[in-house]
Protein backbone atom coordinates (compact mmCIF):
# COMPACT_ATOMS: atom_id res chain seq x y z
CA UNK A 1 0.00 0.00 0.00
CA UNK A 2 2.73 2.37 0.72
CA UNK A 3 4.57 2.01 -2.89
CA UNK A 4 0.78 2.92 -3.92
CA UNK A 5 0.33 6.26 -1.84
CA UNK A 6 3.83 7.27 -2.80
CA UNK A 7 4.39 6.50 -6.43
CA UNK A 8 0.71 6.39 -7.74
CA UNK A 9 1.36 3.95 -10.85
CA UNK A 10 -1.87 3.04 -11.21
CA UNK A 11 -1.73 4.49 -14.83
CA UNK A 12 1.20 2.62 -15.92
CA UNK A 13 0.75 -0.73 -17.52
CA UNK A 14 0.03 -3.33 -14.60
CA UNK A 15 0.38 -0.68 -12.00
CA UNK A 16 4.00 -0.72 -11.62
CA UNK A 17 7.17 0.96 -12.21
CA UNK A 18 10.66 -0.43 -12.76
CA UNK A 19 11.73 3.60 -11.79
CA UNK A 20 11.58 5.08 -8.34
CA UNK A 21 10.50 3.10 -5.83
CA UNK A 22 8.74 0.56 -7.99
CA UNK A 23 12.42 -0.80 -8.50
CA UNK A 24 11.90 -2.38 -4.97
CA UNK A 25 9.08 -4.74 -6.53
CA UNK A 26 11.54 -6.99 -8.21
CA UNK A 27 13.93 -9.35 -7.28
CA UNK A 28 15.67 -9.40 -11.18
CA UNK A 29 14.73 -8.17 -14.50
CA UNK A 30 15.40 -9.92 -18.21
CA UNK A 31 15.64 -8.83 -21.03
CA UNK A 32 17.66 -9.04 -24.70
CA UNK A 33 18.03 -5.12 -24.73
CA UNK A 34 20.94 -4.19 -21.93
CA UNK A 35 20.24 -0.78 -22.89
CA UNK A 36 17.05 -0.91 -20.87
CA UNK A 37 18.30 -0.16 -17.60
CA UNK A 38 21.57 1.53 -17.12
CA UNK A 39 23.23 3.09 -14.43
CA UNK A 40 22.74 2.16 -10.73
CA UNK A 41 21.79 -1.31 -9.59
CA UNK A 42 19.03 -0.28 -7.61
CA UNK A 43 17.89 -3.72 -7.38
CA UNK A 44 20.87 -4.61 -5.85
CA UNK A 45 21.00 -1.48 -4.10
CA UNK A 46 17.44 -2.40 -2.79
CA UNK A 47 18.24 -5.90 -1.37
CA UNK A 48 21.64 -4.77 0.65
CA UNK A 49 19.32 -1.97 1.92
CA UNK A 50 16.77 -4.54 3.27
CA UNK A 51 19.53 -6.58 4.51
CA UNK A 52 20.65 -3.48 6.38
CA UNK A 53 17.08 -3.55 8.13
CA UNK A 54 16.12 -0.28 5.75
CA UNK A 55 12.75 -0.61 3.97
CA UNK A 56 13.22 2.12 1.04
CA UNK A 57 8.92 1.68 1.02
CA UNK A 58 8.45 2.98 4.50
CA UNK A 59 8.28 6.11 6.01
Amino acid sequence: MAYIEKEQPLHCAGSFKSEGLGICLFERLEGRDPNTLVGLPLIALNGMLRQAGINPLSD
